[in-house]
């Protein structure tokens, strides 16, 4: 089985410093572990999300655009429901506090 690439890395030292950079950002917030940490649980939509984290939609948004950008979550449409999942970057909230 091959093994799974990073998408924090490239063949471009630059790039690959940008990508950590926007990573480091992503996971340099309390309101956006507290994303990870309820994403940890399981999948969820924005409406879980923000039950789960007590922010409200536009706040939630914002900070959802930017663990996305850092390659901590990602999106799924199913059947027409936005779904939001952690991905191997985002499960770095098991080991910080």
């Amino acid at each position: 089985m091959p093994e799974k690439k990073s998408r924090t890395t490239t063949d471009s030292e630059v790039e690959t410093k940008q990508f950590h950079e926007r990573y480091l950002r992503a996971v340099n917030s309390p309101l956006r572990r507290k994303i990870l940490g309820a994403l940890n649980e399981g999948n969820a939509t924005i409406e879980e999300l923000e039950a789960k984290t007590g922010l409200d939609g536009t706040t939630l948004k914002w900070h959802l655009n930017v663990l996305e950008s850092g390659f901590c979550i990602e999106k799924d449409n199913k059947q027409g429901i936005l779904i939001y999942k952690l991905t191997q970057e985002g499960k770095v909230v098991n080991y910080i506090k």
